[in-house]
């Protein structure tokens, strides 16, 4: 050690993504190596080091510490405090302080790195067909925090205790194990066992993986706790075996997942952007939207479907089953319809019984459910589709202010969010809040967030739709609550994603959002300014007959705008084609609520102007999943090709325009009628979309043009626009890491609460 004059002495405050990533031994490995002094722990608000040295060296050892630092870490901020110099000798890893506001990241679930993968193929390694290996870069993290700072006491790791080769491997400054904390071995760490339907065992240890391995052969359905929750896996290769599960689980036509041993084995079935494989092959491991190819998989897997969901084994169990197995396997949430996903083992035999034929279980407490995230190329980068495993909980946006906000999400695919320390944290894909289960996991959720950051919001920001379960919820609590129209939060969660400033034209189209002015939104341009928003336009109006009931018939969507450009001669012609799929009484009864206005909201959705396209061209008349209209419309492209377009206006209404879409529509029929291909009818539709759109940005006089909301999922109307908005010298933006649909609306109202405004 230098004399006390010639040393300094700092102490460092890490933050960002620093805990669960072998930061500290890192830190050790480094200070040992420049011979300074001093210490490093966990603390709620990241990692604090105190260092002790010659300055050149101190100097040295802070550049290198954000130069050089583990591939899983992210250091947000560095903040440096000159101390006088007290002589320290050696450096240690201190135990962790949990004192003080938390603000460390928590980091995401990762993926088995190639180390571990290694190992437990070696048969020669202690760690040999152990199928809860892990280290400081790979394993679960978010799934089993019970609380901050990050250390095993704190996980649900807690229950085993080390045996003395792990706890060697934890203390040594050498090994990749050094204080990771779910360090486990096949002595001291959880096991596995397989359980029959009524929960009695079968077989323990790596017996349960080869009796899992020989049901899947035989066609059983196999429920099998992950990482953080279950999967239901069946052969995905036998359509009968597909089709028994689609009907146990209540999943008639929606795309199954599918899990497979390999990229080889991914490139059986799909065709692969080079994109795409890393994707599939990142630490993230999220299910990857691809183009299928071949019949490597049973059509029922995902019917009358051109994509793919693919993902690989990210856990070292998955990795074990898929290589006894070697053929794809569908991995589906374990879960019924409109249900959360199960954790608990006793849970899933409740609630899986009559799905699973076995259970393969552990005894590892998942704390936190996360479900597989959804990805796809948009635009030629990742688009998240569902965020959750491998990215949830990381923050997604900076909030402009520090007042503490828990912003509840949408119904459909919800997400929450809290914002807390100039930041926005996301959590985990949710679901739909449709049945109790689902509103249990909500609450759970929220309570889970604000637990972990041990923060108690001072604002409840919630949808403006009054009916939703997460906006009653935000009502029921007693604290303020800022209701965010949905639209404005969409553009808003663009807008976080990309970190564009205002002012910009948000593009916000999907399926429905509630309208200030009593109408269904949905086919908005929204001028966002420093502190809310204008409509600058929006889609020409039609009714919804039924209401809620046309979002599953898109056949009623297709007579709620015909009716708007026709009115009730609609109806006399009784050979019109848009009649044809409803009964006689049907049809009298849909005449009169039209006439009357009678359960027959106005809509300006073009999530809902998809759907009567479907419906007008023979596509879809009845959808059995959300969405489901809207992508046999873009799927029927296939290889079409060309620049063509349907007509449409742009009409000046008040301060802002309207977009008809009429003769559009008009021209789309003639087409029908006139035996024009459907997919040469489905490429116009979308490139009018397009053309809309650029028309109207250029009217709104708004160079930055942001395009969210679900209908911006479609990779062909959105790479469209992109392009024709570039073309016109405009600045396209569309989402990245938050979901353009309702996934993403947690963080746009979060966001809208820091402004301090509803955007109404």
């Amino acid at each position: 050690m230098q004399a006390l004059e010639a040393a300094v002495r700092e102490r460092l405050l890490v933050r960002g993504a620093v805990q669960g990533v072998g930061f500290r031994p890192f830190v050790y490995r480094l200070a040992q190596g420049l011979e300074l002094a001093g210490w490093v722990e966990n603390s709620a608000q990241g990692v604090t080091i105190e260092i002790e040295g010659p300055e050149d060296r101190v100097a040295e050892f802070r550049r290198r510490l954000v130069d050089d630092k583990p591939a899983r870490a992210a250091v947000e901020a560095l903040e440096p405090v000159r101390l006088g110099a007290r002589g320290h000798e050696g450096f240690a890893i201190r135990e962790s302080d949990g004192c003080g506001e938390r603000s460390a990241l928590v980091l995401p679930d990762v993926a088995t790195c190639h180390d571990c993968l290694r190992e437990i193929l070696d048969s020669d390694d202690r760690r040999y067909r152990y199928p809860f290996t892990n280290c400081t870069n790979c394993g679960p993290r978010y799934s089993i925090i019970r609380d901050l700072p990050y250390d095993r006491e704190r996980t649900t790791m807690a229950r085993f205790a080390l045996c003395s080769r792990c706890r060697e491997e934890y203390r040594d400054p050498e090994d990749r194990r050094f204080h990771a904390e779910p360090i486990a071995c096949p002595e001291c760490g959880p096991q596995l066992t397989l359980w029959d339907a009524r929960g009695r065992d079968v077989v323990r240890r790596d017996g349960a993986i080869l009796a899992a391995a020989a049901a899947l052969r035989d066609g059983l359905v196999v429920a099998v706790k992950g990482l953080g929750g279950f999967h239901l896996l069946v052969d995905a290769r036998r359509d009968s075996a597909v089709r028994r599960l689609r009907q146990r689980k209540g999943r008639e036509a929606k795309p199954f997942a599918v899990m497979v041993p390999s990229l080889v084995a991914a490139r059986r079935c799909a065709t692969l952007e080079p994109q795409e494989e890393a994707l599939l092959a990142s630490h993230q491991a999220p299910i990857v939207l691809v183009r299928r190819r071949g019949d490597a998989v049973a059509p029922s897997v995902a019917p009358d479907n051109p994509y793919l969901g693919l993902l690989l084994p990210y856990t070292p169990l998955h990795h074990l089953l898929l290589a006894e197995l070697d053929f794809p396997v569908v991995a589906t949430s374990g879960n019924r319809s409109d249900e959360p996903i199960c954790t608990d083992e006793r849970e899933a035999l409740e609630r899986l019984r009559q799905i699973a034929d076995l259970f393969l279980i552990h005894d590892r407490p998942i704390a936190r459910p996360v479900d597989d995230s959804v990805t796809r190329l948009m635009g030629g980068r990742e688009m998240l589709l569902r965020r959750a495993r491998g990215y949830a909980p990381l923050p997604v946006a900076a909030a402009p202010s520090v007042r503490p906000v828990l912003a509840v999400g949408a119904h459909q695919k919800n997400t929450v969010a809290l914002s807390a320390g100039g930041r926005v944290f996301l959590s985990p894909h949710v679901g739909d809040l449709e049945t109790v289960e689902a509103h249990a996991a909500f609450t759970q959720t929220t309570d889970a967030l604000c637990r972990l950051y041990d923060r108690r919001p001072e604002l409840i920001a919630c949808d403006a739709h009054p009916d939703y379960m997460s906006s009653q919820w935000a009502r029921s609590g007693g604290r303020p609550v800022l209701a965010v129209q949905h639209h404005y939060a969409h553009v808003l969660a663009g807008m976080a994603d990309n970190e564009l400033a205002p002012p910009v034209l948000g593009v916000a189209w999907d399926g429905s959002g509630y309208g200030p002015d009593g109408t269904i939104w949905g086919g908005e341009f929204l001028r966002v300014g420093r502190w809310s928003f204008d409509r600058v336009a929006r889609m020409k109006l039609f009714p919804l007959p039924g209401g809620e009931r046309a979002v599953r018939e898109p056949r009623r969507s297709a007579l709620g705008a015909l009716y708007a450009l026709h009115g009730d001669r609609l109806f006399d012609d009784e050979a019109d084609p848009v009649l044809a799929p409803f009964l006689e009484s049907e049809r009298k009864l849909l005449r009169s609520m039209l006439r009357q206005g009678v359960n027959c909201p106005l809509t300006s959705s073009v999530g809902r102007l998809f759907d009567a396209v479907a419906a007008l061209t023979g596509l879809r008349a009845v959808s059995q999943f959300e969405g489901q209209a809207a992508m046999a419309l873009e799927f029927a492209i296939g290889d079409e090709s060309g620049s063509g377009a349907y007509p449409f206006e742009l009409v000046r209404e008040g301060s802002g325009f309207v977009l008809d879409w009429g003769p559009a529509l008009e021209e789309v029929r003639r087409d029908d009628r006139s035996g024009v291909a459907q997919g040469r009818i489905a490429l116009r539709f979308h490139n009018t979309l397009a053309e809309m759109i650029v028309a109207t940005a250029e009217r709104a006089g708004e160079r930055r043009v942001v395009l969210s909301g679900g209908c911006f999922q479609n990779r062909y109307l959105t790479e469209r626009a992109i392009r024709r908005l570039r073309k016109a010298g405009l600045e396209p933006y569309w989402h990245q890491r938050i979901p353009p649909n309702d996934g993403g609306i947690a963080v746009g109202q979060a966001l809208a609460a820091a402004r301090g405004t509803v955007g109404d």
